[in-house]
């Protein structure tokens, strides 16, 4: 992968943050304003759940990718300043989770991001 042209946004960092579950990885792709949403089971789409900053994203990025299961980047794609991608997991116990993103970026940086989640159940 490596930094997207034109964007500035670098694909081979949120390949090793999901990979190696670093949340600091992770964190360094969002700008300081950016916003999170979160739509799963548990926060449908009417209510989601929102972060804002750096703060709040880093505490939610930090319980993701503390527990024990593995995480891989799919699918990257990355035009203009929109970015999507997908990332699977999986628990100890073989539950999986499937995640997809879409991203606006400003900078090379995360200014908003949707994330759409579901699991096995």
């Amino acid at each position: 992968m490596g930094t997207a042209a034109g964007t500035g946004f670098d694909t081979e960092a949120l390949r090793r943050g999901i990979e190696e579950q670093n949340a600091s990885t992770l964190l360094s792709l969002y700008a300081d304003d950016a916003e999170l949403r979160v739509v799963d089971r548990n926060t449908q789409p009417s209510s989601p759940k929102v972060m804002h900053g750096r703060d709040e994203i880093s505490t939610f990025l930090d319980d993701v990718y503390s527990r024990d299961m593995t995480h891989q980047l799919d699918n990257c794609v990355v035009q203009g300043d929109r970015l999507a991608f997908s990332e699977s997991c999986e628990y100890p116990d073989g539950v999986r989770v499937l995640a997809e993103s879409m991203v606006s970026l400003r900078e090379g940086k995360i200014t908003e991001q949707t994330l759409i989640q579901a699991w096995d159940e």
